[in-house]
């Protein structure tokens, strides 16, 4: 959806951190209730349906998965001019496939399959190198009010929140290329 919009528009994303969750530790945790009455309620069919949409596979996530390993590796990959690369592809391992985005076996796989040096990325991600970075990033997207993922900014302005259908971006990439004009 993102990919067909930047080719209609010639428009640019930039992937940036957030945590739904200060509070998960490295082997994640379960599922709260709440989620789980949810989805047997049917609040992940829209998701499905978007997926099925863009011939995408799409599986519910089995636990609440610590993301902070994963939203540092992404920064090594910006860094080496291959982030939205590898976003895609971990979100391919981790929505499609069940794997979890806090396990190095992943995120490592991830790297290489994006032409990234695993070694090297792992070392720098266990360095801390980019943690300080990752957090400031967060702090600033709850300031402007970000509360779900996907979230997406356009213009810094204008905040779309969910998995949405194409149309919705499509229109309001439109409203912002009439106000221009």
């Amino acid at each position: 959806m993102v990919e067909k919009l930047k080719q209609e528009y010639s428009i640019d994303l930039e992937w940036r951190p957030f945590y739904l969750y200060w509070d998960i530790p490295p082997e994640g945790k379960e599922l709260p209730d709440y989620i789980k009455r949810a989805r047997a309620n049917g609040s992940e069919e829209r998701l499905q349906v978007i997926a099925n949409s863009y011939s995408l596979d799409f599986r519910s996530t089995a636990r609440i998965y610590s993301t902070r390993l994963a939203h540092e590796a992404t920064e090594y990959a910006r860094e080496n001019g291959r982030a939205n690369e590898f976003h895609k592809a971990l979100f391919r391992k981790v929505y499609a496939e069940g794997q979890d985005p806090g396990q190095w076996d992943v995120l490592r796989a991830t790297a290489e399959e994006t032409g990234l040096n695993a070694d090297e990325m792992q070392q720098l991600v266990i360095s801390n190198r980019y943690t300080g970075y990752v957090e400031e990033q967060v702090r600033w997207a709850q300031q402007i009010g970000v509360t779900g993922v996907p979230t997406y900014m356009i213009n810094e302005r204008y905040a779309i929140v969910g998995a949405q259908p194409y149309e919705v971006f499509k229109n309001a990439v439109m409203q912002i290329m009439n106000q221009k004009s």
